[in-house]
């Protein structure tokens, strides 16, 4: 089947998040909370990450639009054990629930060796890489875990009840880029599937099932009462597990099955729970651990390993940095639109 190719073009990194911003704000966001979800999701354009960008706009718009959730929200930051920082993200974003606990959980971090970021009562919508990438910035290891909406069927089980339930991880590098990945632990992120649906591709065996729970490659079908697969069968499936376990059994946030949006049409930003952890390497070993990080790059690289996880996302960032951001025409001009649109008071 043969695929469209839509028509590029490159606009300046602050441009676009400029424009997004603006365009949150438009659609019922704060100053704050609008800036915050700006750079995140320009980010995740800037590096390639394209079911994660520009793509999800009209998710974010049509969920403002439907009251699911509240983009002027405050979250309030509960310092509650020497390592361990709680915030009620009161209905908003996770992003900027994550931006106003950064500072102490970082400082617990460093005097700890290690701090636990607990995030409930929040939406999540983007990607999770940009959530710890800064941590590795700033010298730190980072995870985070964070679950989503029922669209994967459980390995051996005959319906969905996990979510894509991502998992990123970040840790510094001397001499590189931090070492970053963020992966579902289903076998195709939920995004990619709506990509390839609107592109008109077919998928590899092993993705999804349709409606009657049978396999298929057809991600119309998946998203049409079916449903995603984790990645390799029990392994992807425990992790899965434990993505529920942590990201709402432990944060207090819902599972990916305790929420009901159906009285909201148009929402579409799971009301879950996100978890971070952070170390402070320093605390462990006399040689740097941005050095030991360093040394396994280099044995992987003479193992014969040509692309690091996430390396990709830094070539298309400097790629962007020179040529300026690539987005679809028919992108810019929904974001022009989104700007120009009414919204009822």
């Amino acid at each position: 089947m043969s695929v469209s190719i839509e028509p590029l073009i490159r606009v300046p990194l602050a441009e676009l998040q400029a424009l997004l911003q603006q365009v949150f704000q438009r659609h019922g966001c704060s100053e704050a909370v609008a800036g915050v979800l700006a750079a995140n999701c320009a980010s995740a354009q800037r590096d390639g990450a394209h079911s994660h960008g520009v793509f999800r706009m009209p998710g974010y718009v049509s969920t403002l639009a439907s009251g699911w959730v509240d983009g002027r929200a405050v979250p309030e930051v509960n310092d509650v054990a020497a390592a361990f920082v709680q915030v009620d993200a009161k209905g908003g974003f996770a992003q900027p629930a994550l931006a106003a606990a950064r500072q102490l959980l970082v400082q617990k971090a460093r005097s700890a060796g290690i701090a636990v970021l607990a995030i409930h009562n929040s939406h999540h919508f983007a990607a999770l890489w940009p959530d710890v990438e800064p941590f590795a910035e700033e010298g730190l290891i980072a995870l985070s875990v964070v679950n989503s909406m029922t669209c994967v069927v459980p390995h051996g089980a005959r319906k969905p009840l996990f979510g894509t339930n991502p998992i990123a991880f970040a840790a510094p590098c001397a001499g590189h880029p931090p070492i970053v990945f963020d992966m579902a632990t289903s076998a195709m992120a939920h995004g990619d599937v709506q990509i390839a649906a609107r592109q008109g591709e077919q998928l590899p065996t092993g993705v999804g099932v349709d409606a009657a729970g049978e396999p298929t490659t057809d991600p119309q079908a998946m998203l049409d009462g079916g449903a995603l697969l984790p990645f390799g069968g029990h392994k992807g499936s425990a992790l899965s597990m434990m993505v529920e376990l942590l990201a709402a059994g432990l944060t207090g946030g819902h599972f990916s099955w305790e929420f009901d949006w159906s009285q909201h049409p148009g929402a579409k930003t799971p009301w879950t729970g996100q978890l971070i952890i952070v170390i402070d390497p320093a605390k462990s070993t006399a040689t740097p651990f941005s050095y030991r990080s360093a040394a396994l790059v280099e044995q992987m690289h003479a193992a014969g390993l040509s692309r690091l996880p996430g390396q990709r996302r830094f070539i298309e960032r400097e790629l962007s940095s020179d040529r300026g951001v690539s987005v679809t025409e028919v992108q810019w001009l929904e974001l022009q639109g989104m700007l120009e649109r009414q919204v009822d008071e």
